[in-house]
């Protein structure tokens, strides 16, 4: 089953969950920036929660389908169209051979997520299917998706063949969807909860109240590396040497500017700047489909709410996966 990229967009590549247990030989983790609806997006179509998916930013990828393929489209609205018409997000659709999916630009959020049941036929590295760029290594020749290129998805499982089964016998899309709002929200203004850095304490008084009590911009530099954002700038109690250590997917730096930086999912493995907080793991898809100018506020929880709410968001994936099985 082939997929032709008619047009890649400004950035498109395949990514996973990421590739563990390599960060102490220097290798990233990479992976999808938003991996809620990455996981939603294979439980809709009958993979594995893990399997690779296309990851398609802000605007403009077109694919056409050589074959009779079942897919799901989460994350961000980028205004999907099958054959010019609207395409349903959040549930399975079935493309019909010869039919062209295409991605206008992003009127909420910004990464949007293609699952194809079977998952996509490229090699893994390190035991991952997930683009680095830098090091070109994984997804589709370790590069972002380009004009002529066709990539193979593999055969389907029994639970994707009932999805389709289930589909071919209706006139219209599946009646029923996940409602996103449950686990994923977006907006222009997003309040992200953080549990305090490391050398938090070490920055003054009223840089610690800023951080909590001012938002802070969202600047254009912003991509899988990190977001450099924008505001009151935070300042040390005093200056001291900071040796580098581990890093990891939301850790928020303070360089000598003031200005705080996110780390994101193609961050290095390891940092010297004063860390003032972490994004919790829940808030994290929600960071990761901002738009470059919104506007983040920050907000203090402790490690005891952060591990509950992720427990939380747990519960309700298994849920959705035995309500996904009963529909089908």
């Amino acid at each position: 089953m082939s997929v032709h990229v008619l047009h890649p967009g400004l950035m498109t590549t395949i990514q996973d969950l990421g590739r563990f247990g390599s960060q102490k030989f220097g290798v990233l983790v990479s992976g999808a920036m938003d991996p809620l609806s990455l996981r939603i997006a294979n439980l809709l179509v009958g993979n594995d929660e893990g399997e690779g998916t296309l990851e398609i930013t802000l605007l403009g990828t077109t694919l056409r389908f050589d074959s009779d393929q079942l897919i799901a489209i989460t994350g961000g609205d980028l205004q999907p169209t099958i054959d010019g018409e609207e395409a349903p997000m959040w549930r399975p659709v079935l493309m019909r051979k010869g039919s062209i999916l295409k991605f206008k630009s992003a009127i909420n959020g910004c990464r949007a997520y293609v699952a194809f049941a079977g998952g996509i036929e490229v090699p893994e590295v390190m035991g991952s299917k997930s683009t680095y760029l830098r090091a070109a290594i994984g997804g589709f020749h370790g590069r972002a998706l380009q004009k002529g290129d066709v990539f193979e998805c593999r055969s389907l499982n029994s639970f994707s063949q009932a999805i389709v089964q289930r589909l071919e016998k209706m006139t219209t899309h599946f009646t029923w969807s996940v409602n996103y709002t449950e686990f994923l929200t977006f907006g222009k203004k997003q309040t992200i909860r953080v549990l305090q850095g490391a050398e938090f304490k070490r920055f003054d008084s009223a840089s610690q109240q800023t951080f909590f009590s001012k938002p802070y911009k969202l600047t254009t530099q912003a991509d899988r590396m990190g977001y450099r954002l924008e505001g009151e700038a935070l300042s040390l109690a005093e200056k001291f040497e900071l040796l580098s250590e581990g890093v990891t997917y939301g850790t928020i730096q303070v360089p000598s500017n003031g200005q705080p930086i996110i780390l994101m999912v193609d961050r290095q493995t390891t940092g010297g700047y004063p860390k003032i907080g972490q994004v919790i793991s829940v808030d994290l898809p929600r960071l990761a489909q901002l738009q470059p100018n919104a506007s983040i506020q920050f907000e203090e929880t402790s490690l005891e709410q952060a591990e509950s709410e992720l427990i939380r968001q747990e519960e309700m994936l298994r849920k959705l996966a035995a309500s996904i099985r009963l529909k089908v």
